[in-house]
């Protein structure tokens, strides 16, 4: 009995120390990359934060789904697609980033993840879903743009666009992140003020919901 209740106790051990989680390894900036290659699209609508806030002064929230690809080249496009509710039925724009990448070094958020400067100096595309978006527009961005219609799009790079902060001649960046685990890939969560990474003293320090490969 007490040969047989050690064996127990031997192979239950065993079995635990097989079922603990493999520590995540860490890779190199050039492994990232060459994982990074392909496309890559979110599992479900996703939640930001926004500097607008509502007549309470709460901070409201915006809706997005992504899909992004990246080639061997580091050149990347970005698109995502805003809605107006969570479960993205009413989107409202669409939006693609097409430019390259800059690659500083590792991040200290996880073993592996890695620093990424996004720069949109190819395209900064816009387009219209519904009409009261693309009214506002007509109202708010009128200087060196066609009218606004919907599903017309327009390249605002470069430009002066003073609903999104743009001046002009002004190329888009942000300071982000990627981390890849198990065929996931993170980037960094939006800073719960709502500001942006476009400024490097305002890059991500958390993990936002990941993108999987696009099947």
């Amino acid at each position: 009995m007490v040969y047989l209740t050690i064996v127990m106790f031997i192979n239950a051990s065993a079995q635990e120390i097989n079922a603990k989680p493999q520590k995540q390894k860490s890779m190199t900036t050039e492994q990232v990359k060459q994982l990074s290659i392909g496309q890559w699209v979110s599992i479900a609508p996703e939640v930001r934060p926004s500097i607008a806030k509502d007549a309470n002064g709460n901070m409201k929230p915006f809706y997005l789904t992504r899909t992004f690809e990246y080639s061997a080249d580091g050149k990347f496009t970005l698109q995502m697609i805003n809605s107006a509710d969570a479960y993205g039925k009413v989107p409202i724009v669409k939006i693609v980033l097409k430019g390259h990448t800059v690659w500083p070094g590792e991040h200290p958020i996880a073993p592996g993840a890695q620093k990424i400067h996004y720069i949109a100096d190819e395209a900064y595309e816009i387009t219209p879903l519904i009409q009261p978006f693309a009214d506002a527009m007509n109202q708010a961005a009128t200087k060196g743009f066609n009218k606004w219609e919907v599903n017309a799009t327009q390249n605002i790079l470069g430009k002066a666009f003073p609903p999104f902060g743009l001046s002009e001649g002004q190329v888009y960046g942000e300071f982000d992140l990627i981390y890849i685990l198990n065929d996931m890939m993170f980037w960094g969560a939006k800073h719960v003020d709502g500001r942006s990474f476009e400024k490097e003293e305002n890059h991500p320090d958390n993990l936002q919901i990941p993108m999987i490969r696009k099947q």
